[in-house]
């Protein structure tokens, strides 16, 4: 599901990685609200033993910080994205010190294709909280995009480490795909497997898992993974793509013949309906 209104960075990607940049955006809102939420950023709240933190603890500037991020997160969710930096520059003209409102200005400058602005401010935010798990993603994501595979993936893997971390099957997926992209194979299929065991629901997993594997003529496994996907409501034209290709190679010719048609009739203008057509099989 897009945001209104996105351009730039994930315009630029294939539909599959623009789907991880998107689930990507989702998952780091969610966190900053819910940071909003229990006033993320005040003193104690990151010790188990600390005195519970009340509203009388929180000071002017970071409550105006607050109720302003608040804003460029509704903002940012809705497609404005300059208003929702300029949000974010208030948010930090109240606090400096707020890593929440540096995270989603990393997010912010990412849809504007800014890949300095975006790394300043991910950087920005892990100076001030170096263990945040959710901005360590962030930023090895970002540094994924721009194929500095040897300092994104040291990212994924300390955000891995972080107690607690709810969202590892996300984070593993990211991993997972920039592992493939700098040709460490074993490592990307033992990542993505690991996602997939954590959210099998994910067509994002599954389909890079299956393509992964296609890769390397598992097809059988591969089949697996793919059918999955294209099984339920999430298929598209590069997942039928993928699963007719490696129904092809099985030689299953009635299961490539249902995914041929589906392709035709659902996406009849798409890259690969036009492969099919042209019998370009290593399109």
């Amino acid at each position: 599901m897009t945001m209104p209104g996105r351009k730039a960075a994930e315009c630029a990607l294939p539909y599959w990685q623009r789907r991880l940049f998107q689930s990507f955006c989702c998952l780091a809102v969610g966190v900053v609200l819910a940071g909003c939420a229990n006033r993320a950023g005040l003193p104690g709240t990151a010790d188990q033993g600390a005195e519970m933190v009340t509203d009388s603890d929180e000071s002017q500037g970071h409550k105006r910080a607050r109720i302003r991020l608040e804003l460029a997160i509704g903002y940012f969710e809705h497609g404005q994205t300059t208003v929702a930096l300029d949000e974010i520059k208030q948010a930090l003209a109240a606090d400096p010190s707020y890593a929440d409102a540096y995270n989603l200005r990393g997010l912010v400058y990412m849809r504007l294709d800014d890949a300095g602005l975006a790394e300043d401010s991910f950087r920005r935010a892990i100076a001030l909280n170096p263990k945040e798990p959710n901005t360590l993603h962030n930023y090895g994501w970002l540094l994924c995009q721009q194929q500095r595979y040897g300092d994104a993936i040291p990212q994924f893997t300390q955000a891995l480490a972080a107690p607690n971390y709810v969202d590892r099957a996300k984070t593993l997926m990211a991993q997972g795909v920039c592992q493939m992209k700098a040709g460490q194979h074993a490592e990307a299929e033992r990542s993505l497997t690991q996602a997939y065991e954590l959210d099998a629901g994910s067509p994002v997993i599954g389909y890079n898992l299956a393509a992964l594997l296609a890769q390397h003529e598992a097809f059988s496994r591969a089949q697996f993974y793919i059918r999955r996907v294209n099984n339920g409501p999430s298929a598209n034209a590069e997942s039928l793509w993928l699963g007719l290709k490696i129904e092809r190679r099985l030689n299953n010719r009635e299961a490539e013949a249902q995914l041929a048609g589906q392709l035709q009739r659902r996406f009849p203008q798409s890259r690969e309906a036009i492969a099919y057509e042209r019998g370009n099989f290593n399109d």
